[in-house]
């Protein structure tokens, strides 16, 4: 009805998921980076998880297209179903005839058809959408499924989107065993207050509009606190504030269309939205990966203004000094360095999240870490300072000790990497940073950690406590510090 009035070739606030208006922002396009380098270069069953309308099955549908072609996909849109509906459904789509046999027989055909596709190279992974309605009893099956492996190699991959009642579900006790396997999780984050100009923005671009930025602050003010975030309901706001506006025959959405919008969703302003807590309720574990472009980005900007903050006291039985390193998501968590476009999208690699550790006694039997040396690093730099850290940490801590990740680089920059521990010194957070070396498509590269913890359950507590920028900055998840994948 408002197209022509607007200039636009097709609605840009429609629910229904159509990739040309997926928005990279807001940490969707990292984690669609992630979920594809998971699936293309390891094992392990991963979770994304996020609030009703947060936009989890346009993520799955993006995650369709993206994938390699060597690699099925089976898509599972109807999770309601029983274990043996399951195994019907994907044998089905392997395109196996196998209805009406047996589960013994089924499982055993599946076997012998993936194991077929693995010798051509060929890998298969189940993408489960509303994975929280799913039976337990189902979910279960897809424990099984999983097992299947040829040697040291797994099958099948499962990938499950779900509400945060997935969470829940799984932290039942006889899903231990299911929840024990999920190295990847992945949370997606309601657009921030910052976020929200941007993404309609995008929107109103994808559906061909040429024109000046057409909401007013005051109008994406309430559209962002009303819907929480959310992109459904952002998106059923904008929509019916453009009909309002073209109603009254002008071509600004101001405060007065949202209000009308809000009138007729039954749709009202919500508190506290957009704040640190909010993050934790909502967020969780929040997990993503770094387009290391952005990151580089971040890591230039040497002149930072910070009020330096002391040191958060850490018991000194858990902790060697640590060591933190940032990429910057957008220009916002940066003041004085020009602002990125919509555009700018921040990335890294796959975040791996682990089980609640069940012990923290310490393993007098472990040889003394040494991690690997790494050229070009000057002896008495803050970088050489806090690797030495990380390498005294490793060597003192009980098992099960858990840090904070905020990132990975893709390679060695030192000069970099120098400029940022420099800002967390000013920040007073120096002691708390970990630079753990790792190897990353065959390249040298950087694991950042902050702090150590006791369990997983300190760690995620203390993610809310993290230093502003970095909450803003970076998408913080858990790491268990291991002895033993670490270069002697």
């Amino acid at each position: 009805m408002y197209l022509e009035h607007f200039g636009l070739n097709e609605p840009p606030f429609k629910i229904t998921p159509v990739t040309d208006f997926f928005f990279a922002g807001a940490n969707r396009g990292e984690i669609l980076d992630a979920l594809v380098y998971a699936i293309t270069d390891g094992e392990g069953i991963i979770k994304i998880s996020g609030e009703v309308g947060s936009g989890k099955t346009m993520l799955c549908r993006m995650l369709l297209d993206k994938l390699p072609t060597n690699i099925k996909a089976i898509y599972l849109a109807n999770p309601s179903m029983s274990r043996d509906e399951l195994l019907y459904a994907i044998a089905d789509r392997l395109q196996l005839d196998l209805e009406g046999k047996r589960v013994n027989v089924i499982l055993q055909s599946l076997q012998n058809h993936l194991e077929a596709m693995y010798e051509r190279g060929e890998r298969v992974v189940v993408l489960v959408d509303e994975a929280h309605a799913m039976p337990l009893e189902t979910l279960e099956e897809l424990r099984l499924l999983y097992n299947l492996q040829v040697g040291k190699h797994k099958l099948l991959q499962i990938v499950l989107f779900g509400q945060p009642e997935l969470d829940e579900k799984l932290s039942q006790t006889n899903m231990r065993q299911l929840k024990d396997r999920i190295v990847h999780h992945f949370t997606i984050l309601p657009l921030s207050p910052k976020i929200v100009h941007d993404y309609l923005m995008f929107r109103m671009r994808a559906a061909g509009y040429k024109g000046p930025d057409i909401f007013s602050p005051n109008a994406e003010k309430l559209i962002g606190k009303t819907s929480q975030g959310l992109m459904r309901r952002v998106n059923i706001l904008a929509d019916k504030s453009l009909l309002a506006a073209f109603v009254e025959n002008t071509h600004k959405i101001e405060e007065r269309h949202v209000q009308a919008a809000l009138r007729d969703s039954e749709m009202t302003p919500m508190r506290n939205w957009g704040g640190r807590r909010h993050v934790s309720v909502l967020g969780g574990l929040i997990l993503f990966a770094a387009i290391l472009a952005g990151a580089g980005w971040f890591l230039n900007q040497e002149r930072i203004q910070v009020t330096p903050k002391p040191p958060k006291k850490i018991e000194p039985a858990l902790v060697a000094p640590a060591s933190a390193v940032a990429v910057s998501q957008a220009a916002s968590a940066v003041p004085e360095a020009p602002q990125p476009s919509a555009e700018t999208i921040i990335t890294s690699t796959i975040n791996t999240a682990t089980p609640e550790p069940n012990t923290t006694s310490v393993d007098e039997t472990l040889p003394a870490i040494k991690l690997k040396r790494l050229p070009d690093i000057p002896p008495h730099s803050l970088l050489q300072q806090r690797l030495n850290a990380t390498e005294s940490l490793l060597n003192m801590m009980p098992s099960g000790t858990v840090s904070i990740q905020l990132f990975y680089t893709e390679n060695v920059q030192p000069d970099r990497m120098e400029g940022f521990l420099r800002r967390a010194r000013k920040l007073g957070k120096l002691d708390e940073i970990f630079i753990l070396p790792i190897e990353l498509k065959g390249q040298d590269a950087f694991r950042v950690l902050y702090g150590n913890f006791p369990n997983s359950s300190k760690a995620r507590a203390a993610i809310p406590d993290l230093p502003e920028r970095y909450l803003e900055a970076f998408a913080p998840t858990l790491h268990l510090l291991e002895n033993t994948q670490n270069t002697p």
